[in-house]
């Protein structure tokens, strides 16, 4: 379970000229490599995401305008380092909706974290082939696509029961050398039922996998 001070709550009122600046696919790839492993340097991320350090530079220097990143202990003084500030970005959901720009960014941030979903998988399948992870993963690993029909206060509940456990069993394992990062991505997206007079979206073709950021919301 992510604390409060870890998280970065944003505000669409407060915080319009920072949701912006997140509002870019690299930037928030950037962000959720920081995030998942580690201070590295502009060169190091522009590897990973198929980018010229140039261009790292530039939007590591816009997020840490806006304090998502921040530099890091150097090892060696020729190139500097970047870690991320907080671990997770947050927010409300209700608020988020209430002007195009932070809806937007909203859409984004969902639509990169399939990607990351996609891009754990093809990891998680290498790991598993190569030996990296033992085999007690293989059981407990896996994907659901449950389809409950729930109300939107059943709903609400459901995340608050998952953040409760997940931060419970976090701090049980916190200590046990056998603990590896898990990626849980979690969707609660309520539907309509077809013919209700909006017209099903065309297929779109799958993003390029990538890095995502860790993100949470509150459905409140």
């Amino acid at each position: 379970m992510i604390s409060d001070e870890q998280q970065r709550v944003l505000d669409p009122e407060q915080d319009a000229a920072a949701l912006k600046a997140l509002t870019h696919p690299l930037r928030i790839r950037l962000l959720g490599m920081l995030r998942q492993d580690g201070p590295a340097t502009a060169s190091e991320l522009a590897l990973k995401a198929g980018e010229s350090s140039a261009s790292a530079s530039y939007h590591l220097r816009v997020l840490a305008k806006y304090a998502f990143v921040a530099e890091a202990e150097h090892r060696d003084g020729r190139e500097r380092r970047w870690q991320a500030v907080h671990a997770a970005t947050s927010w409300s959901s209700k608020a988020m909706g209430a002007t195009p720009g932070s809806r937007a960014y909203v859409s984004l941030s969902r639509r990169i974290q399939i990607e990351h979903l996609e891009a754990s998988l093809v990891r998680h399948e290498a790991d598993i082939a190569a030996g990296r992870l033992c085999k007690e993963w293989v059981e407990p690993s896996g994907i659901s696509d449950l389809m409950p029909r729930l109300t939107p206060e059943s709903l609400t509940e459901l995340w608050d029961v998952i953040g409760r456990t997940l931060g419970e069993l976090t701090a049980r394992d916190a200590e046990d050398p056998r603990a590896e990062q898990v990626v849980l991505l979690t969707a609660g997206l309520p539907l309509a039922p077809h013919g209700s007079g909006a017209n099903p979206p065309a297929s779109a073709p799958a993003p390029a996998p990538a890095s995502a950021e860790t993100m949470t919301e509150n459905p409140s």
